[in-house]
């Protein structure tokens, strides 16, 4: 198995235990999407975070909750749950319940907490990257230490509005981390066929943005580079571009049933020698910091809980007919009778 990097990050074993039941219950709960989804209990589309949790653990674990912005595209369960939704809104969402954080219609595309400064899931690949800009203009503006954390995918890395969008940050000096979740495939497509040049970190060069290449998998690893080039975007209020190579175990989404396709068994197997739950499990028996016992007896605790939310959501009611003229930019008024 192999073994994370860095054992001088660790603080202390409270905080090694603190990362493990985080992604160890990202897994879990995108693993009952899945099932949900399969057993007919998700509508539309859905695309979970599995092999990708230290993106979320370790960057929304050094940004100031509730006061930073966050930004995402449409893979986000786990950017909701880590800044502190309230899991069973989340999945009452995913599931199309009244309850849910958007009144379920926005399904698992766009979950949106702005209490918990959440600015959404975004169903346009590159779309939010203007708004996420709009948001740091905002807090400069008005004079604020606020970073705005806008995670994007390596298809959407190409978009037209992303460059355009560099410019503007570069341009006005804007206090703004582009993240770009290398996982090698913009859904089906390999990176070497969708990108002419495969070195995405280099996108924010020609705008005058500090831009590098991180590790994804391993969360010490993550937590050490997030925490410097946060503190790095505070300070100077400058905009960052960081490339995160990580690497998604589940399909680009949950109908995504022959990966085949694009990739072959033996690439995913290489890829799981770092699986980020290896990773750690590795660390905290090398350094006995748990004892088996204690790890199965906290996955058992998560997937208990996980249960639960799953239960309690599915026991919440769908939004009334009525509901659809709620909470969107219309003239239309449901007809007499209907």
């Amino acid at each position: 198995m192999a073994k994370p990097a860095h054992k001088d990050l660790i603080a202390s074993p409270a905080e090694v235990e603190q990362d493990y039941r985080d992604m160890l219950f990202l897994r879990h709960f995108e693993e009952k999407c899945n099932a949900a989804y399969r057993a007919g209990k998700v509508g539309g589309y859905l695309h979970v975070y599995i092999g990708m949790e230290p993106l979320a653990v370790g960057w929304l674990g050094c940004i100031k909750k509730g006061y930073d912005r966050v930004i995402a595209p449409y893979r986000i369960h786990g950017h909701a749950l880590t800044l502190g939704s309230d899991p069973v809104k989340v999945m009452a969402e995913i599931m199309g319940r009244a309850a849910g954080l958007s009144h379920g219609k926005g399904g698992s595309m766009h979950l949106y907490d702005v209490e918990k400064g959440f600015y959404g899931g975004w169903g346009i690949v590159g779309g939010h990257t203007p708004i996420a800009a709009g948001l740091a203009f905002a807090d400069k503006y008005r004079n604020e230490d606020r970073i705005t954390l806008c995670y994007l995918g390596d298809g959407a890395a190409n978009a037209g509005v992303f460059f355009e969008t560099l410019n503007m940050v570069g341009l006005w000096d804007l206090p703004i981390i582009f993240l770009i979740e290398n996982n090698l495939f913009a859904m089906g497509t390999r990176i070497e066929y969708h990108a002419a040049d495969t070195e995405l970190w280099k996108r924010g060069v020609p705008f005058g943005i500090h831009s590098e290449r991180v590790d994804g998998m391993d969360v010490f690893q993550v937590k050490r580079d997030a925490q410097r080039i946060i503190d790095r975007v505070r300070r100077q209020q400058k905009p960052a571009l960081v490339e995160v190579m990580t690497y998604r175990f589940a399909g680009h989404g949950a109908a995504d049933n022959d990966q085949s396709l694009y990739r072959t068994p033996k690439e995913v197997e290489e890829a799981r020698r770092r699986d980020p739950i290896a990773l750690i499990e590795g660390f905290i028996r090398e350094h006995n910091l748990m004892t088996q016992e204690k790890m199965e007896a906290i996955d058992a605790e998560i997937v208990e809980r996980v249960e639960d939310i799953y239960h309690q959501a599915d026991a919440l009611p769908f939004p009334e007919p009525g509901e659809v003229y709620e909470h969107v930019y219309t003239d239309m008024l449901p007809e007499e009778g209907h």
